[in-house]
């Protein structure tokens, strides 16, 4: 076969694949490089907020995702580590969104790890007063694995190594806050 003669069926599947839809997070609470607002404030710590996790979105998986995972990380906190404020893991693949304020509806079998706070669930913004605004990054993850082992009593840095251990895609949403 001529290689002139391939090139029209080749260019097709190029074009088909560069167009294929990315792996994304959307949320109708929060948007990319737009501030947090008091619902996803912390209530505690000094900050008076909500404490509302915001309702999430994801779509166009890669091919062999079998489970989900949300992280919310504060990279900015004044740590030397950042701040972890939310780590659920074991989603199922059948979901594709959680509601505003997450904890109170989650699914059969997801677990929520300890956040920075000290316990587990959703922690929002708490960033120092009057230090710059903090960016805290949404993050969806889709995983290679049915399910992770962790407990409600795992850290965030487990988590963290766990979910890049068994990573195939991840989107995320970064939100400044500043108090």
């Amino acid at each position: 076969m001529k290689l002139n003669a391939l090139l029209p069926a080749l260019t097709i599947a190029l074009s088909a694949s560069s167009h294929a839809a990315s792996f994304s997070l959307s949320s109708p609470d929060i948007a990319d490089q737009r501030p947090l607002t008091k619902q996803q404030e912390f209530s505690g710590f000094g900050c008076n907020g909500d404490n509302i996790s915001p309702a999430l979105a994801w779509s166009n998986a890669p091919q062999g995702t079998k489970s989900y995972a949300i992280t919310v990380y504060d990279p900015d906190a004044p740590t030397g580590s950042g701040w972890w404020h939310w780590t659920l893991v074991n989603l199922p693949v059948s979901v594709n969104s959680l509601p505003r304020n997450a904890g109170t509806h989650l699914p059969a079998g997801a677990v929520e790890g300890r956040t920075d706070y000290g316990k587990p669930g959703f922690g929002g913004a708490c960033p120092p007063v009057g230090d710059k605004p903090h960016r805290y990054q949404f993050t969806v993850w889709a995983l290679k694995v049915d399910k992770l082992p962790i407990d409600n009593q795992a850290s965030g840095a487990l988590v963290g190594y766990m979910l890049n251990a068994n990573s195939l895609a991840k989107a995320t949403l970064t939100s400044p806050y500043g108090r």
